[in-house]
């Protein structure tokens, strides 16, 4: 047996206030599915923390179309910061979410009636799919891109999570992380140069070798559900890149960590460390986010940008009544059953 990596479980958001800014992803993205809602303090996290423990509230958010989530996280002690620097393209650190769309110009036209800041116009990318990016309240920005891949059709925009724009130092070295341990291992194309779409993007005039990358066909208990999903590394090559997140604790405002849903932590584990990534954080036996329980562990590229995994034990279904999916001793490559992933529909958040 090996480990197995079953999709983009999520992406960590960092905000001063959660409610409200879940508020807004799901008018913007229909993120409306509440996976879990927890407030405590976040005690294994010190090697991003600078040895410090902190409080905090999170949120796991879903879009039943399919996709990654978004964690939407606050810290409830501190007051988080931005940035201490403007964040351009190429920056090392995860610097957009990429946002699964079937109707790139359906949705490109809903976003423009809701008056979303949209940065420029419907642009093609490399492989000339239509695409385009919007930024939030909070200064975060995302690319809705195509991707027909749809697990359970909603009436939202968008569909969650496709995957992230990552900046790194080099490349190559950051492969050894993103196509060596996370398996995206399908280069799609591989370009230097200066890019029209990029141009409407802070930084987006300069010179950079873009790499995007997939992966083989995903299996495993939410593989379905998470779907097919993508990294593109930016490399700057005009100037050295600074850290998105210099001076400043994991969960403060941004884009925190990418993560990953899998199965068998321990043969990760030992993968990584020949590797060269140790883990930098291991609930080792089982964590306890209020209702849903598992084990969770944290990588950093060769950047330092952190990289969650987590192998899910339990998950609430209708907490009231009691009604959990247990996920230990299951086939970590067979997929749950439909109607049992979309019990998940049961946990919306209705405005």
């Amino acid at each position: 047996m090996k480990k197995n990596i079953c999709g983009i479980q999520q992406v960590g958001i960092g905000v001063v206030n959660a409610k409200q800014a879940w508020k807004w992803y799901r008018k913007a993205f229909g993120m409306d599915i509440c996976v879990f809602e927890d407030t405590a303090t976040a005690k294994l996290m010190k090697h991003y923390t600078n040895g410090k423990e902190c409080d905090r509230y999170a949120a796991l958010a879903m879009n039943m179309e399919g996709g990654g989530g978004f964690e939407i996280w606050q810290h409830t002690q501190q007051v988080s910061q931005p940035p201490v620097f403007d964040v351009r393209l190429g920056d090392c650190g995860i610097f957009i979410i990429k946002m699964k769309c079937s109707d790139v110009e359906k949705a490109y036209k809903l976003h423009g009636e809701m008056g979303l800041n949209i940065l420029g116009e419907l642009i093609r990318d490399p492989q000339e799919n239509l695409h385009y990016y919007l930024i939030d309240p909070y200064n975060n920005i995302f690319e809705v891109v195509a991707d027909s891949h749809v697990y359970m059709k909603q009436e939202s925009p968008t569909g969650g999570v496709a995957g992230t724009v990552i900046g790194v130092s080099d490349i190559d070295e950051a492969l050894k992380v993103y196509s060596g341990i996370l398996e995206y291992d399908q280069v799609i194309y591989d370009q230097t140069g200066v890019f029209e779409d990029f141009a409407v993007l802070p930084g987006g005039n300069e010179k950079y070798r873009r790499v995007l990358l997939k992966h083989k066909h995903r299996t495993g208990p939410f593989s379905r559900l998470l779907g097919p999903t993508q990294i593109e590394l930016v490399q700057a090559l005009e100037r050295t890149p600074d850290k998105i997140f210099r001076e400043r604790i994991w969960g403060e405002l941004g884009y925190i960590h990418l993560c990953f849903d899998i199965q068998g932590m321990e043969f990760l584990q030992k993968e990584a460390e020949q590797k060269g990534f140790p883990f930098t954080v291991n609930s080792a036996d089982s964590f306890d986010m209020g209702v849903a329980a598992g084990h969770f562990s944290y990588i950093s590229d060769p950047d330092g940008t952190p990289i969650e995994f987590v192998e899910t034990h339990k998950l609430p279904i209708i907490e009231k009544l009691g009604w959990y999916m247990n996920l230990k001793g299951r086939d970590p490559k067979k997929s749950l059953p439909d109607w049992m992933v979309k019990t998940l529909r049961f946990s919306r958040v209705k405005d």
